[in-house]
């Protein structure tokens, strides 16, 4: 059963499918179409869809992902190192070898899908941006005045 959802401020808009926008970005695909590229290299976002041209230069995914990334490997890899130890005896050339790599290589596999999934969610959800209304982060930042700053009171 999809999620739909609506923005608060824009209860007018029509509904976004949560798991199929989430989904087309875990896959590197526009999450409006479908069709068009999510990212223009390895993880930099494209600033628009090339296919319908929905924008996504104002996303901010930030770190979510690659704390998403550590916690899933490091389960996994740590999960692994344990049962390893207690259930196997391993040389410790196999260790050295075998961990640092699966742990690179999972990293490498996973961060890319999350992040497209971290973006496509904030799309479907409408925030940061991805709505009709403004958000807070998006107001201008305020400067102070040149007569506020001859007469010092912007310092106070």
């Amino acid at each position: 059963m999809p999620i739909e959802r609506t923005h608060p401020l824009a209860p007018d808009a029509a509904p976004r499918d949560l798991w199929l926008a989430m989904r087309r970005g875990a896959m590197g695909r526009c999450p409006h179409c479908g069709e068009g590229r999510l990212f223009a290299g390895f993880l930099a976002v494209a600033p628009a869809c090339e296919r319908c041209g929905e924008v996504f230069h104002h996303h901010r995914a930030d770190d979510l992902p690659a704390y998403i990334v550590i916690a899933i490997v490091g389960h996994v890899v740590v999960g692994g190192m344990l049962a390893a130890e207690t259930h196997g005896d391993w040389p410790l050339w196999l260790h050295v070898g075998l961990w640092p790599t699966l742990t690179i290589v999972l990293s490498l596999a996973m961060i890319r899908p999350i992040k497209g999934a971290i973006v496509s969610l904030q799309w479907a959800l409408r925030m940061h941006g991805f709505s009709a209304q403004p958000d807070g982060d998006d107001m201008p930042v305020l400067r102070p005045r040149a007569e506020d700053l001859e007469t010092g009171s912007a310092a106070r």
